[in-house]
């Protein structure tokens, strides 16, 4: 059964009924605390699904990047929100740049400081 949210206008009580399909435009819908009528149905927050490929392309939006470049920690939370978005295991070591980025960590210094993640990119035999 669906839930419908109200508020009551006398008493601005905020309460929740279900009723049936059926039910809903027969059924009186009084105030649990104060038995007042004049109550208001609310309308609850509304969700949109977007696709994987939706929510990736919204986050690299250019007009979202500029300046990511220079600023360490603003790519640290981009990073992280891919990672969350792709929902698959990306690895300590994508945690380990994103936590020092997102702490301010110049990206060539973390390069330096990690050259093993070099030897795991593609056509990294070919450098």
């Amino acid at each position: 059964m669906p839930t419908y949210d109200y508020r009551c206008i006398e008493c601005r009580e905020q309460f929740e009924l279900f009723f049936s399909y059926a039910e809903y435009d027969q059924k009186k819908v009084t105030c649990p605390k104060c038995g007042s009528e004049r109550v208001q149905r609310r309308i609850g927050k509304i969700r949109f699904a977007k696709s994987e490929e939706s929510r990736i392309e919204d986050m690299v939006d250019p007009s979202k990047l500029s300046g990511i470049e220079d600023d360490p920690k603003a790519l640290g939370r981009l990073m992280r929100q891919m990672g969350s978005e792709l929902g698959e295991e990306v690895g300590p070591e994508f945690d380990e740049v994103v936590s020092r980025l997102e702490k301010g960590q110049d990206p060539e210094q973390i390069e330096r400081e990690m050259p093993e993640l070099a030897d795991d990119l593609p056509g990294s035999d070919d450098l």
